[in-house]
């Protein structure tokens, strides 16, 4: 498929990975939306960046998404891609006291829950445009679970399984790529040691490369120990 030309819309794009998948394809000639939360980081990583849109929100808020899609209907008809990338991790071990029901609500919530809504309402709009791309960003954890993080593993194995059967189900008229990262150099993973981890622009790099060739997975690093292309 064409990396080029495309509306892009990346989730959590103000840092880490979501900031490098918005350099990357930026650069390659295409008009990138990005979301988040704050709205003067989002404003500060679009200034650094061409033809990059901030629109502040939140994935978990019924009301921000609903927003978030008039916008795009209103001012970016011709969005054809969308890159689930926003996510929250708690990192802690399963107790007894350790209320791993609420750290799990907010996971869940996060990095699954309202990657179904959001792709959802973006269905209409997706399907009607030529190169119509879903692009979600599972991780390392969900083939190899790890016990620092063992609700957030929970909730990326429950993204994978909806990512294989979006494809399965739109196979012929949505493009739909799940993003494997291992252990990145970012904030969001500087309590599980992120300083040892890939740079994010090895992740953005290796999903331009995915895209290019039609490749639906798309391990990056160790996680191609794990995930057989």
């Amino acid at each position: 498929m064409k990396t080029n030309g495309n509306t892009i819309l990346i989730t959590g794009g103000s840092a880490g990975i979501g900031f490098e998948l918005a350099k990357q394809f930026s650069q390659l000639g295409n008009k990138v939306l990005i979301t988040g939360r704050n709205a003067d980081k989002l404003k500060e990583a679009a200034d650094k960046l061409e033809n990059v849109i901030p629109i502040s929100g939140d994935v978990t808020s019924s009301v921000s998404t609903d927003q978030l899609l008039a916008q795009i209907k209103e001012q970016h008809p011709e969005l054809n891609m969308v890159i689930n990338n926003a996510g929250y991790a708690d990192v802690y071990q399963l107790d007894a006291n350790v209320d791993a029901f609420s750290k799990a609500s907010q996971e869940m919530e996060t990095n699954y829950l309202s990657i179904v809504s959001l792709t959802e309402k973006l269905l209409p709009t997706l399907l009607k445009n030529e190169n119509s791309t879903v692009v979600n960003v599972t991780s390392i954890v969900a083939y190899h679970p790890q016990k620092m993080l063992p609700t957030y593993t929970a909730s990326k194995a429950a993204l994978k399984a909806y990512t294989d059967v979006l494809r399965d189900t739109f196979e012929d008229k949505l493009n739909v790529f799940e993003l494997i990262p291992p252990l990145v150099n970012t904030d969001f993973s500087k309590e599980i040691g992120g300083e040892n981890g890939i740079p994010p622009k090895e992740v953005a790099d290796e999903l331009v490369l995915a895209l290019e060739k039609d490749q639906w997975l798309v391990p990056v690093g160790m996680s191609k120990e794990f995930v057989t292309v």
